[in-house]
């Protein structure tokens, strides 16, 4: 059996795979999508002696009849499932050590995901030092914006008119 500290890595590797995507996962159950995701992002899957659809017929093997979440106990059955499959030359053990070592220390692979464009027309959009009129009056000279206080049209809800000249001055001619 793996050493504790392994254990301790694979307990994690469970634990990350188990929240990823999902905001309200505690991170003790498993669904069969993270499942999948998790044997293809370590490379359980081979795709010669392990496919996804193996994947997916131990899932449904380890899990409860009425089920459709793991917890750690069934996600190591499942690994247990797995080894001699995608480890045949190595015995039972042997094979579910290396399985635990694909998996341990792991986490998620976020694969495409947009990254934000730096250079040519965008980088010089972005520039506020070039910005001219009255956008200039929107940053202040870090470049940083300056949010409401930028804009030429705030609203006054002081309760007066707009335009009303003599703002603030009802207060005096009623004192006297």
């Amino acid at each position: 059996m793996a050493g504790s500290s392994e254990m301790a890595s694979l307990e994690e590797s469970f634990r990350k795979f188990a929240i990823y995507g999902d905001t309200k996962a505690t991170g003790h159950e498993m669904n069969g999508k993270n499942w999948a995701k998790l044997c293809k992002d370590c490379k359980v899957t081979d795709g010669k002696s392990v496919t996804s659809t193996d994947v997916d017929i131990v899932f449904s093997k380890v899990k409860g009849k009425t089920a459709r979440v793991i917890n750690y106990e069934e996600f190591k059955k499942a690994l247990e499932e797995l080894a001699p499959k995608r480890f045949k030359d190595k015995s039972k053990e042997e094979a579910y050590e290396a399985i635990c070592q694909l998996v341990a220390g792991k986490e998620p692979i976020n694969v495409g995901v947009t990254k934000a464009k730096t250079g040519g027309a965008v980088e010089r959009l972005t520039d506020t030092s070039k910005y001219t009129g009255s956008h200039k009056e929107r940053f202040d000279e870090s470049g940083k914006g300056k949010g409401k206080s930028g804009r030429e049209n705030i609203v006054d809800t002081s309760g007066y008119v707009s335009a009303y000249k003599n703002a603030g001055t009802y207060d005096a001619k009623v004192k006297k």
